[in-house]
């Protein structure tokens, strides 16, 4: 969203580069020579800079363009003061400083004027602070369940490529996916054949029992990974080696790995449970509560959007287009928006499409009538629908209404 600054009104521009220990800062009172400051990035230094602020002519603009989370800490501390911040795109940023210095340089100092003059133009956003709007914590829900997510995924793909082919390849059937807390507290225990038929059928059925949780029939289940073990073909290796004792250590990862993934589902259920868009968001097939705190965390209060083009161009779902004289390309997503939102979006669209009827279905089984076989038409009926997910997620927090299947199927 670009806002524009109120140019009857005389108004100091400041322009911050942010760096990891210091920031340059470009300051232009109105009617004055633009002076340059150097900020160390320490509470005494923005404190300075603070002081400095508002001592110039009011009102004060500021601006940046964010780079990593250093940009935070004095984001807050400006805001909390009182300023007016705005944020710089970083693509708009980039392609502003080749057309002004018609070169691929790159410097702080020139950074610093080229974000100045975007400001003054007023080609910036509004800056919305996690601390300020109260989404800090879901943030960090959001991005800590998606760092051990991320993490459990390559400890599986470990055991699966590597582990389980050596030492029990057969036992993976018994994973019914990801969630299987009970298959691996199992397997630590049994991580290979000679662990299991080491022991009697009946004395592995009393020691296993209480390892599988909760099962329409353990002693099926059982029976059947007994057998299973006396006909494996893994490795011999003894079941106190040091290839056991690494195996068993990667086990324990993936299990700690679940308990902290739950723990934080728990701790996202406790602090949204009571949040009227948390309820609503998880009426959309496809979304549950991860998708509905990520969607929070990313988007913030989605009613500060004007319209649901906005949003969907913030989640980088406008279409974008290459057109030169008798040339014209392809329209296709431009993916200059938050990829976390596009991603959450795109993944329940994929689990609203196989769910019960309802429009996400409807639109994507008629995207591919004409042919159902076409990766590439499957591909674009897939963005079709999470496009659509996201447009019907803003109308329902922005007129806050409950879902309705089929209501507007387009």
């Amino acid at each position: 969203m670009t806002t524009t600054n109120d140019k009857q009104q005389p108004t100091t521009f400041v322009a911050i580069d942010i760096a990891k220990f210091r920031h340059e800062v470009m300051i232009e009172p109105p009617g004055q020579k633009r002076y340059r400051l150097t900020i160390l990035n320490e509470r005494a230094e923005h404190d300075r800079l603070i002081d400095h602020l508002r001592s110039c002519p009011a009102p004060v603009a500021v601006c940046f363009e964010p780079t990593g989370d250093y940009h935070r800490a004095i984001a807050w501390r400006l805001v909390d003061a009182g300023f007016d911040v705005s944020l710089i795109s970083s693509v708009a940023f980039a392609r502003m400083r080749e057309a002004i210095h018609n070169s691929w340089d790159k410097n702080d100092p020139k950074d610093a004027q080229v974000m100045l003059h975007m400001i003054k133009s007023g080609n910036v956003m509004r800056y919305v602070d996690p601390l300020v709007h109260h989404t800090n914590d879901w943030q960090e829900l959001s991005k800590t369940h998606e760092a051990i997510s991320k993490a459990k995924t390559e400890v599986l793909h470990r055991l699966m490529s590597h582990y389980y082919p050596l030492y029990f390849p057969e036992i993976d059937r018994y994973r019914h996916n990801s969630r299987s807390d009970w298959f691996f507290r199992f397997l630590e225990r049994f991580p290979i054949p000679a662990s299991i038929t080491v022991l009697s059928e009946p004395a592995f059925l009393a020691e296993a029992w209480d390892l599988i949780g909760r099962k329409v029939n353990k002693t099926r289940l059982l029976s059947d990974i007994y057998a299973t073990a006396q006909t494996s073909v893994g490795l011999p290796v003894e079941i106190d080696s040091a290839a056991v004792s690494m195996y068993r250590l990667v086990i324990r990862q993936m299990h700690e790995l679940i308990q902290q993934r739950d723990e934080v589902e728990r701790h996202a259920r406790e602090l949204l449970g009571g949040h009227g868009d948390f309820q609503r968001l998880q009426q959309i097939p496809g979304i549950g509560p991860i998708h509905a705190l990520t969607i929070l965390a990313e988007a913030g209060d989605l009613r500060r959007f004007g319209h649901y083009r906005q949003f969907l161009k913030f989640c980088g779902f406008n279409l974008s287009s290459h057109q030169s004289g008798q040339f014209r390309g392809q329209h296709k997503l431009s993916k200059f928006g938050n990829a976390r939102l596009r991603r959450t979006f795109w993944m329940a669209g994929q689990v609203a499409i196989r769910g019960r009827e309802n429009t996400f279905r409807d639109k994507y089984q008629r995207y591919i009538r004409r042919d159902p076989d076409n990766r590439d038409l499957i591909r674009k009926a897939l963005t079709a629908v999470a496009a659509k997910m996201a447009t019907v997620t803003y109308s329902m927090i922005k007129h806050e209404t409950d879902y309705r299947p089929f209501h507007g199927v387009r």
